[in-house]
C-alpha cells in the first residue's frame, strides 16, 4: 500500500475501506460504542433521564413510607421496576465514563513500555503528527497477510503430520524395536538422514508408548547436522526469534536476532537500543582474543613436575617448539601450590589464536601437538587428560573472570538526561543507587562469581541460540560487571559492561545451519573473513556486549521505575489453555 499519500492535514478524513484480494476490509478501528443499537448521544440521553427519574421516584416513595411508618423492604411492582431501572442506568453510566478504559482493553498498546504523556500542553502540530502515525498503524493492521491478493499462503500449522512408514521402513522399525539393529547406525546403513530420523522417531514412540506428535520432523536438513551438531536426531525444536535494534555501536547500526521464549526480553532490549541510539550510540573495545586449554599431566615426583614448570617458563625453550611459533600466543602460569604439593600438574594454560572459529576444537588439537613435542624432553610425563579444568570450559571459575577467555570486551555509552526520563521513565540518581545496591553490593553479599549484573545471561543466551553458538558456554560468556555513574554534573548517565570471557565464533558448529547462518548474515558476520581472519568473530563478540549493555540499561530502568512486575504480568502471561494447545 502507498504510504506516501497519507494525509498531513491536522484533521483526518474518514478512513475508507480498502480492498485486498477482491474483498473489502474496513480500516476503521472498532470501538465499544459500535455495539449499541442507537447513536451514542441518544442512548446517553435516555439513560441519564432514566437514572435521575427513578432516583427521584424512589426517594419520594421512601419518604412517604417513612411518614406512614411502612417498612422499606415491602415494595410493590412499580418500585421493583424502578430499582431494576436504577441499577441498569447506573451500570451504563459507569461504563460510559470508563469508555476509554474499555477501548484500551479491546486494543492494548503495542509498546510494552508505553506510558501516558505527562505533558498536557500538546501543540496542534503534535496532534496532527500523532493522527498520521495512527493512520499508518491502521493501514498496517491488515486482516489478511500483505500481498494475499497475489500469493496464496497455506494456513499455518503448529506441527506437521509425519507420513506413515512404508512397508520397507516398517521392517526396519521392528528391527530397531526388537534390538536387532542399533538406532545409532541408521544413518550409515540407510544413507538417508531424513529417513533415519523418521524411523528412529517411530521406533522410539513404540518403545516408550509416548507420542511425539508435537515435535516437528519435516522441513529440516538432517544432512547438515550429521557428524557435527547432533547425533540420533528425532526432530527439531522450534524457538521464536525476535529482533532488537537498531543497535548503534561504534558508528554502525546492527539488528540483533534473539532466540528466546521469555516474554518482554526482546522488547526490553529493544528499548535499551532505542535509548542508546537517541544518546549518540555506544562504543566498544576488544581487550583480548584467544581460546585456552589446560591439560593435566603426572610425574613420579613433585620435583620432576617442577622441572617441567621451569622448562615452560624459560623463553628459549618456548621458541624451540615449531607449533608455538605458529599459533600459541601465551602459556599462562598455573598457581604455584597446585604444582608444589602434588605430583599431578595442571599444565600451564595454553592460549592460541583461532580465527573466526570459536576455537575449542582447534585449541585442543594444538595442545595435543604441544604435549607430543614435550614428550621428547619429558618421556616420563604421563598425560592424564587433555583438559585439567584450569581452563574451566562451561563452568563458573574465577580464572576466566579474572584472566579472561575467548574475547574480552568492554562496551560503554553515555545516556542523556532527557532520554533517561522520557524513554526509560526514571532518573539518573535512582539508576546509580540501584546499581550500587543491586549489582555490586547485592551480588557481593551473595558471593557471586562474575555475576555483577542484572541479567547479562538472558541476552547472551538468546543471541547464542540464534547464531548457532554453544549454549553451554553461556556460563562463562555471561561473566559481566555493570557499572553506572553520573556524568556531566550529574545530569547524564555513563553505563558500561565489562565482559572478559565471551566465547563466540562465526564458522563451525551450529553456525553452518541454515537458520543460524541467516541470523549471522543479518548481523553481517556470516562465515570467515578471509581478508582479516578473526574479525567476524570479534565483531560478533562486541555486538553481544552491546546488546547486553542495552538489556542491562532497560531492565535496571524497569526495576527503578517499578515497571518490571507490571509489564511481565501484562505481557508475559498467556491466557491459552495449555492442555488444548498440546493436544
Amino acid at each position: 500500500m502507498d504510504m506516501s499519500r497519507r494525509s498531513t492535514n491536522k484533521t483526518m478524513a474518514p478512513v475508507k475501506p480498502m480492498k485486498m484480494g477482491g474483498v473489502a476490509y474496513d480500516r476503521k478501528e472498532p470501538k465499544a460504542s459500535d455495539a449499541l443499537p442507537l447513536p451514542l448521544y441518544l442512548i446517553n440521553a435516555v439513560f441519564f433521564t432514566l437514572f435521575f427519574s427513578v432516583v427521584y421516584f424512589l426517594l419520594t416513595r421512601w419518604r412517604e413510607k417513612i411518614r406512614n411508618s411502612t417498612p422499606l423492604h415491602i415494595v410493590d411492582l412499580s418500585e421493583i421496576v424502578a430499582i431494576v431501572a436504577f441499577f441498569a442506568s447506573f451500570v451504563y453510566l459507569l461504563g460510559f465514563f470508563g469508555i476509554d478504559f474499555v477501548q484500551s482493553i479491546l486494543r492494548p498498546s503495542a509498546d510494552v513500555w508505553a506510558a501516558e504523556d505527562d505533558d498536557a500542553s500538546v501543540t496542534a502540530d503534535a496532534i496532527a503528527q500523532k493522527h498520521d502515525e495512527e493512520a499508518i498503524l491502521k493501514e498496517d493492521a491488515c486482516k489478511v497477510p500483505c500481498g494475499a491478493a497475489l500469493v496464496d499462503f497455506p494456513p499455518p500449522q503448529v506441527a506437521q503430520a509425519v507420513p506413515p512408514p512404508t512397508e520397507e521402513d516398517e521392517e526396519i522399525i521392528k528391527s530397531v524395536v526388537e534390538g536387532k539393529m542399533p538406532s545409532y547406525s541408521l544413518e550409515s546403513k540407510l544413507g538417508d538422514c531424513k529417513r533415519a530420523a523418521s524411523i528412529r522417531r517411530e521406533a522410539l514412540q513404540r518403545t516408550t508408548g509416548k507420542s511425539l506428535a508435537g515435535l516437528p520432523l519435516e522441513n529440516f536438513d538432517y544432512e547438515s547436522i550429521l557428524g557435527q551438531c547432533c547425533e540420533m536426531p528425532i526432530g527439531y525444536i522450534q524457538i521464536p526469534v525476535g529482533i532488537a535494534g537498531p543497535l548503534l555501536l561504534d558508528g554502525r547500526e546492527y539488528m540483533v536476532p534473539m532466540a528466546t521464549t521469555e516474554g518482554c526480553l526482546v522488547a526490553s532490549t529493544n528499548r535499551g537500543c532505542k535509548a542508546i541510539n537517541l544518546s549518540g550510540g555506544a562504543s566498544s573495545v576488544l581487550l583480548r582474543d584467544g581460546m585456552t586449554r589446560a591439560p593435566v599431566v603426572r610425574f613420579a615426583t613433585a620435583q620432576r613436575a617442577a622441572q617441567l614448570k621451569f622448562f615452560l617458563e624459560d623463553p628459549p625453550n618456548y621458541e624451540t617448539c615449531p607449533f608455538f611459533k605458529k599459533g600459541v600466543q601465551q602459556i599462562r602460569k598455573a598457581p604455584e601450590h597446585q604444582m608444589c604439593n602434588c605430583r599431578e600438574e595442571p599444565l600451564h594454560e595454553i592460549l592460541l589464536q583461532h580465527g573466526d572459529a570459536m576455537g575449542m576444537n582447534m585449541v585442543s588439537k594444538g595442545v595435543q601437538n604441544v604435549l607430543d613435542f614435550l614428550q621428547d624432553d619429558f618421556p616420563d610425563m604421563d598425560v592424564i587428560g587433555i583438559s585439567g579444568n584450569f581452563c574451566s570450559d562451561k563452568k563458573p571459575a574465577a580464572v576466566n573472570w579474572i584472566e579472561g577467555r575467548g574475547k574480552s570486551v568492554v562496551c560503554e555509552a553515555i545516556i542523556k538526561e532527557e532520554v533517561v526520563k522520557k524513554v526509560l521513565k526514571t532518573n539518573v540518581a535512582a539508576l546509580v543507587e540501584l546499581n550500587m545496591l543491586k549489582n555490586l553490593t547485592g551480588s557481593a553479599v551473595a558471593g557471586a562469581l562474575g555475576g555483577y549484573n542484572a541479567h547479562a545471561s538472558n541476552i547472551v543466551s538468546a543471541i547464542f541460540i540464534a547464531t548457532g553458538q554453544d549454549p553451554a558456554q553461556n556460563v562463562e560468556s555471561s561473566n559481566c560487571i555493570t557499572m553506572l555513574e553520573p556524568v556531566n554534573d550529574g545530569k547524564d548517565l555513563h553505563i558500561s559492561v565489562s565482559m572478559p570471557s565471551i566465547e563466540v565464533g562465526t564458522v563451525g558448529g551450529g553456525t553452518q545451519l541454515a537458520s543460524q547462518s541467516a541470523c549471522l548474515n543479518l548481523i553481517g558476520v556470516k562465515g570467515a573473513n578471509k581478508e582479516s581472519p578473526g574479525s567476524n568473530s570479534r565483531l560478533l563478540a562486541t555486538i553481544v556486549a552491546g546488546a547486553v549493555l542495552a538489556g542491562e540499561l532497560s531492565l535496571m530502568s524497569a526495576i527503578a521505575s517499578g515497571q518490571l512486575v507490571r509489564s511481565h504480568m501484562k505481557y508475559n502471561r498467556s491466557s491459552k489453555d495449555v492442555t488444548k494447545v498440546a493436544s
